[in-house]
């Protein structure tokens, strides 16, 4: 097992692993695999976008330790879980909006101490700020056609100073009608007027089809009037 530039991530061969925060437990299905006494979970890019992301080259510069995850669309846990892994000190506050989505979340939070899990609506931040505090990393997996304005929101309102933002842009969850590339340029544009910074995009292809990762810097500090 290699490490990767994802802290917790590790590849071996062209597979994506974590390391198993309960060794014997399977999360969604997946292989677990034993090296040097260790076990791993396999880390699907095409059941996690986030796996997609990494397998594409995508890289976060953080810029301070992970302590606390505000996840946006925590769902049945799938990529929750594996950041749990990797961040196995870190709070991971998982926000689920669907009850039927929520029920699997809160069982995979009995099992592991470091999975919050919030049922709440994303688009409504000051529901749950008071529990998450300041977020070293705002990610966001939403399937909502203003998602781009619920992450600019919550990552406003509870993004850590020099924190990290990652959105999994669903394209054809905005719109059917225009391309892509005219989606995500929209994107990169509200984002620019809500105060973020674009460092990097990477396309999730073949794994997600149109389905776009854009990396986040923290907004700038707002100018003091003199």
């Amino acid at each position: 097992m290699e490490p990767t530039r994802w802290p917790g991530a590790f590849r071996e061969g062209r597979d994506l692993f974590t390391r198993n925060l309960r060794p014997g437990e399977r999360v969604y299905g997946e292989e677990l695999r034993v090296v040097g006494g260790v076990e791993y979970r396999l880390w699907d890019p095409f059941r996690s976008k986030l796996a997609a992301f990494l397998l594409k080259g995508g890289s976060v510069p953080f810029e301070r330790e992970v302590r606390t995850v505000l996840y946006l669309g925590g769902a049945h846990g799938t990529t929750v879980s594996h950041l749990s892994d990797a961040w196995p000190e870190a709070s991971v506050f998982a926000v689920e909006k669907s009850p039927a989505s929520f029920a699997p979340l809160l069982a995979l939070a009995r099992r592991r101490s470091n999975v919050l899990p919030l049922l709440a609506d994303a688009q409504l931040p000051e529901r749950y700020a008071a529990d998450v505090g300041s977020a070293d990393l705002v990610y966001q997996d939403l399937a909502q056609r203003n998602q781009v304005a619920i992450f600019a929101e919550n990552a406003r309102t509870l993004l850590a100073p020099r924190g990290t933002g990652l959105l999994m842009l669903k394209v054809r969850s905005v719109t059917q009608r225009r391309p892509a590339s005219t989606v995500v340029r929209e994107a990169r544009a509200e984002l620019a007027r809500a105060g973020f910074s674009v460092r990097s995009e990477v396309a999730l292809e073949p794994f997600s089809k149109e389905h776009v990762a854009l990396v986040l810097a923290t907004p700038a500090p707002a100018s003091t009037a003199h």
